[in-house]
């Protein structure tokens, strides 16, 4: 009875072990066999945006080093839950990736309690791309010449500024909802389906001001005008805009970041590989004349890992403590 016990212990041992190891040589022999059709990167943002033109030269980079082509998607709305969705559900075999931000993986997070996705247990980390401020501009029709003149305005004219963000609960929608609490003012949301949209119709005049990244840009340009930034410190892009606070908005700080998630279960040899492909695009020199003022701010998967639990935890004291409400 006792042999009998023992010689199933060892047969089921041995069955586990073989298990293992078909595992193991699954998954290697798919990382050498990868990739071996194109690769796709959703972007929960419209066209026209930082969340646009950013994974488009990661991927334009990328698919000189990976030995397939890396194209782009967009998939917007619902402040980019449709498209952080469909990749959550997405196969897990590393051709569907995420161009992932703060927006997606932690504001959505602090102001719902029915996201259909989990940050951590939906995804796995490749890496943090990159990370911006957010420009406070306006249409330059509009009667200030910096952030006291829009505050004064906007006291004197409660309930009738507009301000145009990528869709409720977006990062720029709480940038200036934030700029609202800590300003004093009342000013009217006007929610787009996407950052690009709304910077359209605030450069054409149909809405007065927003909070966008890609803002100092189209300053330069001449088709807006930058009143300030969100940031601690002043952009080294844009340096002659002032911050925020130097504005006069005591306590006002904001930045957010952009990178890139593949579904949860993707074997581990073909997430390091994409991992250091997409570190080898962000090297490219290259990209540092195409990322219209965001920085390049490359991390491990690890220390993604580590970033969003507490950017989560982040986002729900700031909005807390400014008293911000989102529908």
């Amino acid at each position: 009875m006792c042999a009998t016990k023992i010689d199933l212990n060892r047969r089921d041992a041995l069955k586990a072990s073989l298990l293992l190891g078909a595992g193991v040589f699954a998954s290697s022999a798919q990382a050498q066999s990868f990739p071996d059709k194109p690769i796709r990167i959703i972007s929960p943002y419209s066209a026209g945006g930082l969340g646009d033109t950013l994974p488009r030269v990661v991927a334009n980079a990328m698919g000189e080093t990976i030995g397939t082509n890396v194209l782009v998607e967009n998939m917007p709305g619902a402040s980019m839950v449709i498209g952080t969705d469909y990749v959550a559900r997405a196969k897990a075999d590393g051709y569907t990736l995420l161009f992932a931000s703060s927006t997606s993986m932690g504001i959505n997070v602090a102001v719902s309690k029915q996201l259909k996705y989990d940050p951590v247990r939906d995804f796995a980390p490749l890496a943090i791309a990159f990370s911006t401020p957010l420009y406070l501009v306006c249409n330059p029709k509009l009667p200030v010449k910096n952030v006291q003149d829009l505050v004064a305005l906007a006291k004197q004219n409660p309930g009738k500024l507009t301000f145009a963000s990528g869709g409720e609960a977006s990062s720029n929608h709480l940038a200036a909802e934030m700029f609202k609490a800590l300003a004093g003012v009342d000013i009217v949301h006007v929610p787009y389906k996407g950052t690009g949209p709304a910077l359209i119709d605030v450069i054409g005049g149909h809405v007065d001001f927003m909070f966008a990244g890609e803002g100092a840009q189209h300053a330069q340009q001449g088709s807006l005008r930058a009143l300030g930034v969100t940031d601690a410190v002043r952009s080294k892009s844009a340096p002659e805009i002032p911050t925020m606070q130097e504005a006069g908005v005591k306590d006002y700080e904001m930045s957010i970041w952009f990178g890139f998630m593949a579904p949860a279960g993707v074997p581990k040899p073909v997430l390091d590989m994409l991992a250091t492909h997409i570190r080898r695009a962000l090297d490219n020199p290259i990209l540092r004349n195409r990322t219209n003022g965001a920085e390049i701010t490359p991390s491990t998967p690890e220390e993604m890992a580590v970033r969003i639990p507490k950017d989560i935890e982040m986002w729900r004291k700031l909005i807390s403590a400014a008293n911000l409400t989102v529908k």
